[in-house]
């Protein structure tokens, strides 16, 4: 089986590989990650939106028309909290409510041209940040970079 997370910092022998590679650098590491995520979103300027109406439209913008009650599912909701939150975006037409094509009893909810129109601005906008980002890093770092991510991609996938 895989290491739990007090095993991650220490060597072969079981011991403790130093001060700064243990708890402070998984801390530090968090800190990083988190600041790098709040800087991609700041730079999408969505701060109009709650969390969760940002959540919704980028599920929605990926996965295509969903019902409320599968909006609810996919994001770890009570279904009479997503509703408000999808009545929130349809009063703000980002999105709009649309006959399901095999059960009349229900209905989709699906982007709207405004909505689909800021999902890619938002979009283009965290893409170009953060390519301006990595451009103004050095060749070595640009590479070491790209590693981790790799390497965190491995990470998440546990």
């Amino acid at each position: 089986m895989g290491k739990n997370s007090k095993d991650l910092f220490r060597n072969d022998s079981g011991k403790d590989s130093g001060k700064d590679s243990g708890k402070n650098s998984e801390i530090d590491f968090i800190q990083a990650i988190g600041l790098l995520v709040r800087r991609v979103r700041a730079a999408a300027d969505t701060h109009d939106l709650p969390l969760t109406e940002t959540a919704v439209v980028k599920r929605l913008a990926g996965d295509g028309p969903a019902t409320t009650a599968e909006l609810a599912r996919a994001e770890g909701m009570k279904p009479q909290s997503m509703g408000a939150a999808v009545a929130s975006l349809e009063r703000k037409g980002i999105v709009e409510r649309k006959p399901h094509p095999t059960d009349g009893r229900q209905l989709n909810v699906e982007l709207t041209k405004k909505g689909a129109a800021m999902r890619e601005r938002e979009r283009a906008a965290k893409r170009t940040w953060l390519a301006e980002g990595i451009a103004g890093l050095d060749k070595r770092d640009q590479e070491t970079l790209f590693a981790a991510g790799k390497i965190i991609e491995r990470l998440a996938k546990l």
